[in-house]
């Protein structure tokens, strides 16, 4: 597995998610995290603007990619949602 996969981040769903792409099991997993993840578990601001809102995915992106790969290699989806749920330990 890829640490840190190279498709650059993206906002989707009007600034609601970021995607991004993983590379899980030798094939590419398409990923949201939703941003009420990032408020909750990576100190995001709820009022950041769309430029802090990427850098915030990309101060905390090898969690975020751990995490998405753990999950895409368990699902075997070609996609995947990570929420809140996702992050609690």
């Amino acid at each position: 597995m890829n640490a840190i996969n190279s498709v650059e981040p993206t906002l989707v769903g009007g600034g609601l998610a970021v995607a991004f792409e993983v590379i899980a099991a030798g094939r590419v997993v398409k990923c949201t995290v939703s941003r009420e993840s990032l408020q909750r578990y990576f100190w995001l601001q709820s009022d950041a603007d769309d430029a802090r809102v990427l850098k915030i995915f990309n101060d905390g992106r090898h969690r975020i990619v751990a995490i998405a790969e753990r999950k895409a290699l368990r699902l075997a989806a070609a996609s995947i949602h990570l929420e809140v749920a996702d992050f609690q330990r």
